[in-house]
This record gives structure tokens, C-alpha cells and sequence, in this order.
């Protein structure tokens, strides 16, 4: 069996390297630092934590705290380094970077059949070399276009603008109406909340109060004229936003028979409605900013945020319609794909997608079918969302944090304050069959130096902080 190759050491190529390498595939790790540094990075470390040291939270009743149990118990090693530095911060996963860093690299440099490479990656590998891209938000401008000239024209974006989405319960429904623009369809997919002009204004003059968040050194606001923040639209001009994403043209509130100021449309974000997002409300505000200001729109005043608005350089691919379930591109199926390229947003995310996709070039390289796991847990459900399996055909990809949204609905009718833990039993139940039948089936789990498929791990919520 040939080695594969993985490019980029952040933290979904350290995590899919060290999962290859300790279940007995050889692998080398390619990465460009220190001949070359994107412009956020400050160390020639593996893992270097860019933005915040903090894991966000470690409870499992957040899914991103299901996520980590879900890691940990596939012994993540970028999950155990992050443990092993971890420093006080309540009930999140916060760390000491340099020593997060170093535990990553020792990791690297005592693992059997890995080969740390310094090289820059200008282009993809020959054809036929199996070969894991996991490059990151700041991938390079050459490997970029390498990417884009496989994928094909249109495939790569490099700045995501992403919408906030709210849950489906959260919304006042004897405030909105359903409607598609002109009754197209039979308008399940949009809610509409009607504003007059008195109700609009105040909307447009608390965007252009409210606070923004900084651009990073590297990001320059080169927004886009089709895709602007809300606030950027707000600021030129009272009337732009109402003949822009908030026209009203089409719409008739069938309370009135006529035709409000203007609309903020709410689209479906999932097959089954339970999440909607908010169209064209892509935003730099701040997240305290984004509850506050949102909430004052009718039927929002209670409104639950599954995700909040942002907009900033990122490198991404349109999964979607460009990866097959295994994470592996269509066009060229020796290549695959892992962590924030591929759409997932956030430092656990990025391990998680690393992880599948190292399980996937491992059953690939064996020459096994790729059992991922189910859809109904946290690994499943990010998966879900990057091969498009969870949303209707027209969705416009952007990337996306792991959410309860993002699994799918619970059978029957579960009163709210029972649904997380729901969810979360669910999923617990469903890893833990998924897990048994690859070790019924003889799957290789992570060797010494981690956990196990099969380790017992205590609960997040009982470990030292």
C-alpha cells in the first residue's frame, strides 16, 4: 500500500495524519511553513490556533461539546493534545497554544510511519496518488487555482457570507406569513415578516449604529456588490436594503390584501423545517449585536440562533455538488478533501471533518466501502451538512459551526425542553452501534498513544479542568 499524501498541517491534516499513521497507513504531512507562511500565521508550528485559544464549550448538551465526546472516544489525538493543555475557562475547552502546538508536534514526531515534509504544495499531486487537501481558509493563491481547474469553474469561493439561521419553534408565527415571491410553489419554504416604513427605518438605523466586528490584518473589505454585509447596504442609503434583499415586490400579507414596505424573508434551511435562515442578512455586526438588532423584527423577539451572520475571507469548495459521500472530489476520485475547505467552521469542526476524511482515504487505500457514521450523531450530522444530504437541492452552500439544526428531526413530537437531551441520547446510542459494527467487522482503531475505538473515556463533564 502506497503512502498518502496530506497536505497542510492545521488542525484537520494533523488530525487525518496521525488517525492514518495509527491504524497502520503510511502518510506523509506536507506543509510549506517555514519556507512560507500564510499572512495569519506567527509560529512554524503544527495546529497554530490563529484566531481564539478557546475549543468553545466542553458540555454535551452544546453540540459542539457532543462533537468532542464523539472525537475522544475515536482517540482524536488533536483532541487528547488539547487536554493535555488545557487551561481554565468554565466549561469550555480553552488552551495554552504553544503548548497545544508542541504536544502536536511531539505527537508527530514519535508516530511510526509518518513522514513530516517541509514543501509547498503549488499544485495537486500526480493522478492516481491518493492525496488529502486540507489547506485551510488561506489556502495559496497557486494551489488555489490548482484546486479550481479540477473541480471546475465556479467550485472555489474565497469569501463566505453566511446568513443567520434560527430555529423554526423560536418564530411568532401570528406574525409572519408563508409565500414564495409571485406564489411560486406553495410558499412552505419562506416566512415573511412585513414591515412599514416607520418599523423599517428604525430597522436601517440600528444597523448603521450597531457595532461591527474588526477585519483580521488580512482581510481587505472587498465585498462584493451581489453579496454586501446588511450593514454596508444600510449605510448607503434609507431605501437600499428595502430595493435590495428586503424588496417587497411579489409579496401580498394576506391579513391586508396589500403589499407591505418591506419583507425580511426567511428561507428553509433543512428538508424537514425545523431551521430557517435569514435571506441576504450576511453581516459583519457583532454577535451581541446581531440577538439584539434581529430580535426587534416581528416574530423574532423570541427567536433562538442556531448560527449568527458573518462574512470574511475564507477558501471553500461547494461540496456539495462537488463531493462524493467519502469527502472525495468526483472529477478525480483519488482526491480528497478535509477540515475548512470543505465548508466546516470552527477549530473542532475542522479536526472532526480530518478525522472523517481519514477514515475515508483508509477504507479507500484497503479497499473497503466507507461506513460513515450515522447521520444522527454529531460526526454524522457536520457530515451531512457538507455533502448537502441535509438540505433541499437549490441551498446555497455556505459554511457552517455544528448545530443541533443540523441533525435530523427527532420521530414523534418531543416537548422542547426534552429535545436536546433527546438528541443527544440518540446520538450517543447511535455512535455507540456504529462503533461496535466496525469493530464486529475488524476496522482498524487508533493504535497506542490514543484512546481507541474501543476505550472507555470518562464524560466531558467529569474531567479535571
Amino acid at each position: 500500500m502506497e503512502a498518502v499524501t496530506v497536505i497542510g498541517a492545521g488542525l484537520a491534516g494533523c488530525e487525518a495524519v496521525l488517525q492514518l499513521a495509527r491504524r497502520g497507513v503510511a502518510v506523509e504531512l506536507w506543509e510549506m511553513r517555514p519556507a512560507r507562511r500564510s499572512p495569519a500565521h506567527r509560529t512554524d508550528e503544527p495546529c497554530e490556533l490563529v484566531c481564539s485559544n478557546s475549543l468553545r464549550s466542553d458540555s454535551p448538551e452544546n453540540a459542539v461539546g457532543l462533537l468532542k465526546e464523539e472525537l475522544r472516544r475515536l482517540g482524536s489525538p488533536v483532541l487528547a493534545a488539547a487536554d493535555a493543555a488545557r487551561v481554565p475557562a468554565g466549561d469550555a475547552l480553552a488552551v495554552d497554544r504553544s503548548r497545544f502546538s508542541a504536544e502536536i508536534r511531539a505527537a508527530i514526531e514519535r508516530q511510526p510511519g509518518l513522514r513530516l515534509v517541509c514543501r509547498e504544495a503549488e499544485m495537486l499531486p500526480e493522478a492516481g496518488a491518493l492525496t488529502l487537501v486540507a489547506t485551510g481558509p488561506l489556502t495559496t493563491d497557486e494551489l488555489a487555482g490548482s484546486i479550481a481547474a479540477a473541480a471546475g469553474r465556479g467550485s472555489l469561493h474565497f469569501y463566505d457570507a453566511i446568513a443567520p439561521v434560527v430555529t423554526a419553534e423560536s418564530v411568532d408565527m401570528s406574525a409572519v406569513f408563508r409565500q414564495s415571491r409571485w406564489s411560486k410553489g406553495d410558499g412552505a419554504d419562506y416566512l415573511n415578516l412585513p414591515l412599514d416604513r416607520e418599523r423599517y427605518l428604525a430597522f436601517v438605523h440600528a444597523l448603521r449604529a450597531a457595532e461591527r466586528a474588526p477585519l483580521h490584518a488580512f482581510e481587505e473589505p472587498r465585498w462584493f456588490e451581489g453579496c454586501l454585509p446588511i450593514e454596508v447596504m444600510a449605510d448607503r442609503g434609507d431605501d437600499v436594503l428595502a430595493f435590495g434583499p428586503l424588496k417587497p415586490v411579489g409579496l401580498i400579507d394576506p391579513r391586508t390584501g396589500r403589499r407591505p414596505y418591506a419583507v425580511v424573508q426567511l428561507r428553509r434551511e433543512d428538508r424537514a423545517g425545523t431551521a430557517y435562515n435569514l435571506v441576504g442578512f450576511q453581516t459583519r455586526l457583532t454577535w451581541p449585536e446581531q440577538r439584539r438588532i434581529f430580535r426587534t423584527l416581528p416574530g423574532l423577539a423570541g427567536a433562538e440562533f442556531l448560527r449568527l451572520g458573518q462574512v470574511h475571507r475564507n477558501t471553500f469548495l461547494d461540496a456539495p455538488r462537488l463531493l462524493a459521500p467519502d469527502l472525495s472530489l468526483r472529477r478525480l476520485p483519488w482526491l480528497f478533501f478535509g477540515g475548512q475547505i470543505t465548508g466546516v467552521e470552527g477549530y473542532v469542526e475542522s479536526c472532526a471533518c480530518g478525522l472523517l476524511a481519514a477514515l475515508a482515504v483508509e477504507a479507500r487505500a484497503r479497499g473497503r466501502a466507507f461506513r460513515p457514521p450515522p447521520e444522527t450523531t454529531a460526526l454524522g450530522a457536520l457530515l451531512r451538512h457538507v455533502t448537502g444530504e441535509a438540505h433541499p437541492e437549490d441551498y446555497p452552500y455556505q459554511p457552517s459551526n455544528v448545530t443541533f439544526g443540523l441533525f435530523p428531526p427527532l420521530p414523534g413530537r418531543v416537548p422542547k425542553g426534552a429535545r436536546r437531551a433527546a438528541l443527544v441520547a440518540r446520538a450517543r446510542a447511535d455512535f455507540a452501534a456504529w462503533q461496535q459494527g466496525r469493530l464486529a467487522r475488524g476496522v482498524s482503531a487508533a493504535g497506542p498513544g490514543s484512546v481507541g475505538e474501543a476505550g472507555s473515556i470518562p464524560s466531558p463533564l467529569s474531567m479535571p479542568p
